[in-house]
């Protein structure tokens, strides 16, 4: 791997124009994967590929005229100092958020290559078009904004902010959402049948813990199984197991802990007290993200619990 300092002008110029090329498809490929669900900011990055393309041109250009045709192979990862960055641009969905965040993050990345190439070179007419071109990605940011101005209109932007929130519901909150309620819900009769059998604590709260671990990868597993979201636009499925995983164990976890309080009644009280607060939170939940009325929620919820608490009442007392 070469350091900067030890580049000729000739390998800084093929370094550039292969920095060019890589933007240019990214940007490309960013415009491709958001075309199906955000075409406003496809549009977008399409204009920041013509941008990219057009400086890639006019390096080939200056390179033909001081160096010839050939143009050697360099590349980024040839050249210390560059930030390794991972292919986002190859999930399906993109996640629009990580893709601006991506572009910005290329866009200094790629003014600051030219700001310190500019200084590493003699030629009057390759200086001049490195800090062009620096300053030209210095703007890049206006330039981005200006194109957003002009494709994302009001209603594409809240098209596209509504299409971001099915997606954010049907890859993050439908996932957990099932993660939380199995755990808060299915844990209830092992958990206090154990207290009620037992009248310790301590017993109770391992049962409650083995029961939220074995929930949790159960539900975590059976979730990542279930699609690989091709289809049905659900994301990738080890995205989703984890986050039932994690929400199921968390929602067994929450009633469990109260029972780390020796005192039998008051881990009891606290119990149930953890457990009003569990089918609360799922109940907003559901009325906040699935559009479910309040009351209906509540009901629904409330039902379920209660005969799931009434079923480990029934057996812990038998």
């Amino acid at each position: 791997m070469r350091s900067f300092d030890s580049l000729s002008e000739r390998e800084i110029l093929a370094l550039a124009i292969s920095l060019e090329e890589e933007d240019e498809r990214v940007y490309a490929d960013f415009a491709d994967g958001l075309r199906e669900n955000y075409p406003a900011t496809a549009d977008m990055f399409e204009g920041m590929r013509e941008e990219e393309s057009g400086h890639r041109r006019r390096l080939i250009e200056k390179f033909r005229e001081r160096f010839g045709e050939h143009i050697p192979l360099i590349r980024k990862h040839d050249v210390r100092g560059f930030i390794s960055r991972k292919p986002i641009w190859l999930l399906r969905p993109l996640p629009i958020d990580v893709v601006r965040s991506h572009a910005a993050a290329m866009e200094v990345e790629t003014r600051r290559f030219y700001e310190h190439a500019a200084a590493h070179t003699s030629d009057a007419g390759v200086r001049q078009l490195l800090n062009d071109l620096a300053q030209e990605e210095r703007t890049h940011k206006d330039k981005a904004e200006e194109l957003g101005r002009e494709k994302l209109t009001p209603d594409k932007r809240r098209s596209e902010e509504e299409t971001n929130r099915r997606l954010f519901v049907l890859q993050i909150v439908q996932p957990g959402l099932a993660g939380l309620m199995d755990g808060s819900v299915s844990t209830l009769a092992p958990v206090f049948a154990a207290a009620l059998a037992t009248h310790k604590p301590w017993d109770a709260f391992l049962v409650g813990m083995a029961a939220s671990l074995g929930a949790g990868i159960s539900m975590g597993f059976a979730e990542a199984l279930s699609d690989d979201g091709s289809l049905t636009g659900r994301g990738h499925p080890w995205l989703r197991g984890v986050v039932c995983g994690l929400m199921t164990t968390l929602g067994g976890i929450g009633h469990t802990l109260p029972f780390l309080i020796d005192n039998f009644t008051a881990a009891m009280t606290a119990a149930i007290a953890v457990v009003a607060v569990e089918l609360g939170v799922i109940t907003w939940i559901r009325n906040r993200y699935m559009d479910t009325p309040v009351f209906s929620a509540a009901v629904q919820v409330g039902l379920g619990g209660a005969l799931v608490f009434l079923t480990g009442i029934l057996i812990g007392s038998s």
